[in-house]
C-alpha cells in the first residue's frame, strides 16, 4: 500500500522559512519523480516545483530562487525548502510520487 505523509507545515511570518517533507512508502521512491503543488482557497491547484529521478528540477515562477526541492532516496522522502514566504503562498501543500499524492500539509503566512 503507497503512503506519502508530508510533514513541516505550519504558520510562520511573512519572510519566513518552512521545510516541508514528504515521506514516502510502498512505492519505488527512488526511480520516481518528486513533485509539489498547493491549492489556496477559492483557487484551483498549482504547480510549484517538480524534481525527476535523474536530478532535473523545474519550479513556478513565482517560487524560484526562493524554494528549493530535493530528496533523499535513502530514506525514501522528499522536501521542499520555502524562504522568503509572502502571505499569499498560504495554501495546502501537496506532493506527489509517481502517480501517488499525499494528504496535504497547511502552511499559513501571517504576521
Amino acid at each position: 500500500q503507497v503512503q506519502l505523509v508530508e510533514s513541516g507545515g505550519g504558520l510562520v511570518q511573512p519572510g519566513g522559512s518552512l521545510r516541508l517533507s514528504c515521506a514516502a512508502s510502498g512505492v519505488i521512491f527512488s526511480i520516481n519523480s518528486v513533485r509539489w503543488y498547493r491549492q489556496a482557497p477559492g483557487k484551483e491547484r498549482e504547480f510549484v516545483a517538480h524534481l525527476f529521478s535523474g536530478g532535473i528540477t523545474n519550479y513556478a515562477d513565482s517560487v524560484k530562487g526562493r524554494f528549493t526541492i530535493s530528496r533523499d532516496n535513502a530514506k525514501n522522502t522528499g522536501y521542499l525548502q520555502m524562504n522568503s514566504l509572502k502571505p499569499e503562498e498560504t495554501a495546502v501543500y501537496y506532493c506527489g510520487v509517481g502517480q501517488y499524492w499525499g494528504q496535504g500539509t497547511q502552511v499559513t503566512v501571517s504576521s
